[in-house]
């Protein structure tokens, strides 16, 4: 009988799926990833004033709904500022909120430049390694910074804390397990407060939307409203005035665009009672300035259009100026000169050179709520550059000092991101690393594994999904997810690569490879200029070049210095010998040298920092070997690890393979 074409299929290997290899989605996925799409930001069911948007989901929703009706704020009320994040601690969220709460305890935040000292409800030496380690299986916690206005004329903010945590323990009706720390290193005091995420009864705690965006707030200013009393009219006079020829967003400000709504005109207020004539003016004295700015014009006789960028405008201006208070503070206690054309803020779009090679002379919070840090560079172009820094951006290995370069933070689809998208469109939404090698047969297995890498960074956002045969699931709008996730994370223009651990002091009489022997003998030497970073580096140079003189390494014949061949990998491997035989009195294992092209296998224990670079410590039972260290290890500490070192690199595979074995 004759083979008939319908009867003929090609059977795939693997875990039974729908048809197109892609797995299932639940019903309440579809929906979730339905909703994503259309840009909504939660749930919004219903019509008109019925709409439910879960704002209202969560202890304190009674109180908001009934101090909803005919409360409102007064101008003498104090106003405070209220910020809030809630942190996941599920997943390894325990280790971040450790590094948080040692910042919030940081050198010079308290008076007097001490450090910062935690308090809750019952003490004011609370410890805060006691609340993480009953945090300890938490699926989250709560973070606040509270700023508020006339705080400086408070005695001690505490009872102010401790007043507002209990009237929010009344309202939430539930116990709160709490510390918090005040601050003082900037113009106005404030107080940071980590809330555990459980209630008394040992339930998550979960807070309304309303309460966090509204109650809080309301409550703190009735408190300090009444310890310090009302606002006195001479008060809002000062304040007004201090307001006027100011480049941020303020009050007025703000009155002016709630006034002109989508339209932007703000026309006079014709029915002003004598008692608010004051602010008019004060009004009409700020829409001067703005015009001035040009970020409001009069189109009639006292009518105004306000300008649609003015809040961003104003709002970004504040932020140059404290970065600039920041810049002169760094420069203060450095011990640093610089002139105000030699301050740059790090921006790609505008600099000149994209790349900054330089050293970390101060570094801090951007963000407090978010831990997003900056650094403040001193850099080979003579320029003291800002760099704000991504909140995921590793700072253990960046201290003051060390040798950094800045690179541009991505700011669109990468291609391995367009390889991804083309190979999964011609395999029913799947991608790996077999199907990569059969798209495109000259790729080598490291940059097969670049994209897995690529992959796995999307997979910890919820862009990806990974099987556990080692493939993926790509979904139809991949492109268009990450170009959202890079847009989302522009605000971040700069990422750190760290070149030496070492100060240059420390590199001129290293035994290893230093960045100064890479300036010294390699190809691509950076342009220096300037009389701090620049000059630092040309001195240090010339003392290394005699160290290395000494050492027997380089002959100077009277008009040029001559370096023994291969003089990197020979003060690497010298390093790196040395290092072994401490490391192995220190652990009791024995050292063996890593050789190119040798597989190596093994737990990684932990990573090293040498004058050559950072390198990893891969441990057998009897013996452990340096490789040099990548990112990706991190997520494998711990972990069996295997690869092939490749000349300066070690090519990882982390792929899940499954095999026969025992159990």
């Amino acid at each position: 009988m004759a083979e008939s074409p319908d009867d003929r299929f090609t059977p795939k290997l693997g875990r039974i799926r729908r048809a197109g290899g892609k797995r299932t989605k639940s019903y309440l996925n579809r929906v979730l990833n339905q909703i994503s799409a259309a840009g909504q930001n939660g749930f919004v069911i219903g019509v008109g004033s019925k709409q439910f948007t879960g704002t209202r989901i969560g202890r304190g929703n009674q109180v908001m709904q009934h101090r909803r009706v005919g409360h409102s704020f007064g101008p003498s009320y104090r106003r405070v500022v209220i910020k809030t994040r809630i942190v996941k601690l599920k997943g390894g969220g325990i280790g971040a909120a450790s590094a948080h709460m040692r910042y919030l305890q940081r050198e010079g935040v308290a008076q007097n430049n001490e450090p910062g000292q935690l308090y809750n409800a019952n003490s004011n030496e609370a410890d805060g390694k006691a609340l993480l380690e009953r945090s300890e299986g938490d699926r989250h916690q709560f973070r606040f910074i509270l700023s508020a206005e006339g705080a400086t004329e408070l005695a001690d903010l505490k009872p102010f804390v401790r007043d507002l945590m209990q009237t929010m323990e009344h309202d939430l009706s539930t116990k709160l397990d709490w510390v918090a720390v005040d601050h003082f290193n900037t113009g106005q005091p404030h107080t940071h407060i980590v809330v555990r995420g459980k209630d008394d009864q040992g339930k998550d705690l979960v807070i309304a939307r309303d309460y966090i965006a509204q109650g809080m707030r309301r409550r703190a200013s009735e408190i300090v409203t009444l310890e310090l009393g009302p606002q006195t009219e001479h008060e809002l006079i000062q304040k007004f005035q201090r307001q006027i020829n100011q480049e941020r967003f303020t009050d007025l400000d703000r009155e002016l665009v709630r006034e002109a709504g989508e339209g932007g005109l703000v026309a006079p207020d014709k029915t002003v009672t004598p008692a608010d004539r004051f602010k008019q003016a004060f009004r009409m004295r700020r829409l001067h300035y703005l015009e001035r700015l040009g970020l409001a014009q009069e189109t009639h006789p006292g009518e105004w259009r306000l300008s649609p960028k003015l809040e961003s405008t104003l709002r970004r201006a504040s932020e140059r100026g404290d970065i600039i208070k920041t810049l002169h503070r760094a420069l203060k206690q450095a011990g640093l000169d610089a002139g105000a054309s030699e301050l740059a803020i790090y921006d790609p779009a505008y600099a000149n050179a994209k790349i900054v090679t330089g050293q970390i002379v101060d570094r801090g919070l951007h963000d407090e709520l978010k831990d997003g840090h900056y650094v403040v560079v001193d850099g080979a172009d003579g320029r003291l550059h800002y760099v704000a820094l991504d909140p995921k951006q590793d700072m253990d290995d960046l201290p003051v000092g060390t040798i950094v370069e800045v690179h541009p933070a991505s700011k669109g689809v990468k291609p391995s991101d367009l390889a991804i998208s083309e190979i999964a469109a011609g395999n029913g939404g799947i991608y790996s690393p077999v199907l990569h090698q059969a798209h495109d047969p000259k790729a080598s297995s490291e940059y097969v594994q670049a994209h897995v890498r690529r992959l796995e960074a999307l997979r910890r956002v919820s862009i990806v999904h990974r099987f556990e045969d080692g493939s993926w699931e790509i979904p139809d709008d991949y492109q268009t997810r990450v170009a959202k996730l890079v847009q989302d994370q522009a605000r971040y223009p700069g990422q750190l690569v760290l070149l030496s651990a070492f100060s240059l002091d420390q590199q001129v009489t290293a035994e290893g490879a230093t960045w100064l022997d890479r300036q010294l003998v390699g190809s691509e030497v950076i342009d220096l200029r300037g009389n701090r970073f620049g000059k630092t580096v040309e001195d240090a140079l010339l003392r290394r070049q005699d160290h290395l003189v000494e050492q027997g390494l380089a002959e100077w014949d009277g008009k040029s210095t001559r370096y023994q061949r291969n003089l990197l990998m020979l003060l690497q491997r010298r390093e790196l010998l040395s290092a072994g035989e401490r490391l192995a009195a220190e652990m009791k294992l024995e050292f063996v040298e890593a050789h190119d092209g040798q597989h190596i296998s093994g737990i990684y224990k932990r990573p090293v920092h040498l004058a050559s670079g950072k390198f990893a410590i891969i441990e057998k039972s009897k013996e452990f070997t340096l490789v040099p260290w990548r990112p990706v290890l991190e997520r494998q500490l711990g972990k069996t690890v295997a690869g092939i070192v490749k000349g300066p690199s070690v090519s990882f595979d982390f792929s899940k393979k499954k095999g026969i074995g025992i159990s």
